[in-house]
């Protein structure tokens, strides 16, 4: 893990003892990194309340409750599949804020419509409309892609726990 990532993992952790809340993760593509950058750190039990990893979609709706019309008309690396990802990861934790993670790493698996790198987030709060945004991480290979990924994702909870 990179000094830069350590750093946002720490920052959210202090962000969310602040607030007096926890956090959930929903990974695919990273796989766990997210939750690990974060578990990785002492302490980060007072707030971290769990990590799903839905690698399959059979996962995501399993875990997550995301609906298989939403995986059937939209794919797996979508908005819509991020936003039902983080608000199932708020819906089965005792978290109040939810950050998700679907897209492709490579080095297959990518199409005209969803190259190789593209990547979508969820970001889900208590209380709050769930946000999406998508990153196209060009010219990176798998490992590259999962590392940018966990860093905007902690990036995107930083921003959001200091608003």
């Amino acid at each position: 893990m990179s000094a830069q990532t350590q750093a946002l993992a720490r920052k959210v952790l202090s962000l969310c003892e602040a607030r007096g809340i926890m956090l959930a993760t929903a990974e695919s593509c990273t796989g766990g990194m997210i939750a690990s950058a974060l578990t990785d750190i002492a302490g980060s039990s007072t707030v971290v309340d769990r990590g799903f990893v839905t690698y399959s979609n059979e996962a995501k709706q399993d875990m997550l409750g995301v609906k298989a019309e939403t995986l059937d008309r939209f794919g797996a690396v979508s908005a819509e599949t991020a936003r039902e990802m983080a608000e199932g990861a708020l819906a089965h934790s005792r978290a109040g804020i939810a950050i998700s993670v679907t897209g492709i790493a490579g080095p297959g698996g990518g199409s005209a419509d969803k190259p190789v790198g593209l990547v979508w987030f969820g970001l889900a709060q208590a209380g709050q409309p769930v946000h999406s945004e998508h990153c196209l991480f060009k010219d990176a290979d798998r490992s590259e892609v999962r590392q940018a990924a966990c860093g905007h994702a902690l990036q995107m909870l930083e921003t959001a726990l200091s608003n």
